[in-house]
């Protein structure tokens, strides 16, 4: 299946239509979730002219018709969230990266109306990866690699946008 051409102001559509009535963070248990991911916020530095230009990976998930951070459940095989981040990161965007600082917990209602905990973590690529050979697989149909104010945009989930607001405190 090859990569989709971008859609611009229908699937921003859709995306806004699950702003509003999915993965709410307000209602979100503090007790023990009842599933415990971790993912990564994957960014690069492209040279661009004279300037620098940070950008971050962002996919979509066909099955979900959603963009996000990449993310996933905790294996039985993994053995802390690092790991399940660093597996979760690389089975969905082919990137074996670098692990970076934390970034903190999203907590929400999946759409199981689950009670769910992801961790995350800042994310780089390895040395001398240029990070524009993905491939689709069987969870992400597309990646884009954007600036922090072009996330923002696609992302459908405002936990991912408190997520971008964190990272660029970070990276400052």
């Amino acid at each position: 299946m090859a990569s989709r051409e971008p859609q611009a102001a229908p699937q921003l559509a859709v995306n806004a239509d699950k702003r509003r009535s999915e993965h709410r963070v307000d209602n979100a248990p503090r007790d023990e979730p009842e599933v415990r991911a971790a993912g990564g916020v994957l960014v690069r530095t492209r040279k661009r002219r004279v300037r620098r230009r940070t950008e971050l990976a962002v996919v979509h998930r066909p099955r979900y018709d959603d963009w996000s951070f990449p993310k996933g459940k905790r294996d039985d095989g993994d053995l802390d969230d690092q790991a399940t981040a660093l597996r979760e990161v690389e089975e969905e965007t082919g990137f074996a990266c670098v692990l970076g600082v934390e970034l903190g917990e999203t907590r929400y209602r999946d759409a199981k109306g689950r009670s769910k905990l992801v961790s995350y973590w800042l994310m780089e690529l390895p040395d001398g990866e240029a990070g524009d050979g993905f491939v689709v697989n069987r969870e992400v149909d597309e990646l884009r690699w954007c600036t922090a104010s072009e996330a923002d945009r696609i992302l459908t989930y405002e936990h991912d946008r408190v997520l971008l607001a964190q990272v660029r405190k970070t990276r400052r």
